[in-house]
């Protein structure tokens, strides 16, 4: 099984539900969802810190710690899925909450490099995070036009456009596989694109 990264696309949108989630998703979805999160994404840290420290030592990521990491990653696309208006619905809350609409796998990796994993460390500000940063933050700009226009469609017409909406999953996608090669969970340096 490799990495898989998806957000459905609907036939049909909802233009209550994104009338609502425009106006007071941010009172009913962020705030309750970013509160829990960001002591998941805590924890989150002070495992990938530990993590570093064993896979030195033993050449591999501790498998529970690795699947929380995948969980809390699930559950912050959820969020952003939805708040994005990619989907409709309401993301469930807790990292074994089950949601069809939004499908992440992340390999779990047997064997990680301590060569790659102290070059991550020290370099990889230079060679990870500045280039696909630099693009993916045009990318960002990009997707936020074309949640905008896509707001107005799906207001008007009932439909998110598809070639829009694998644009902005792309972007998440990309986001998410950057985020995991610098968690130390993969050794496969990530792609400069957002496609599966």
């Amino acid at each position: 099984m490799g990495f898989k990264f998806d957000i459905a696309h609907q036939e049909s949108y909802s233009r209550s539900a994104l009338l609502i989630r425009s106006f007071f998703g941010f009172f009913y979805i962020m705030l309750p969802h970013a509160f829990l999160l960001l002591f998941i994404g805590l924890w989150g840290s002070i495992l990938s810190f530990l993590s570093f420290w064993i896979i030195l030592f033993t050449g591999s990521y501790p498998r529970n710690w690795f699947d929380y990491q995948v969980k809390a990653l699930r559950w912050a696309t959820r969020v952003n899925a939805i708040t994005g208006n990619l989907v409709d619905g309401y993301p469930p809350f807790g990292l074994d909450a089950e949601f069809p609409a939004v499908e992440i796998e992340v390999p779990y990796p047997e064997n990680l490099s301590r060569g790659k994993l102290l070059l991550k460390f020290f370099l990889g500000i230079f060679y990870v995070i500045l280039p696909h940063g630099l693009v993916l933050l045009f990318r960002q700009i990009a997707s936020m036009f074309y949640s905008f226009l896509a707001f107005w469609v799906v207001l008007f017409t009932g439909n998110f456009p598809a070639n829009w909406h694998a644009f902005n999953v792309g972007t998440l996608r990309w986001g998410a596989r950057v985020s995991i090669y610098m968690a130390y969970m993969s050794d496969e340096y990530p792609p400069f694109s957002g496609k599966e």
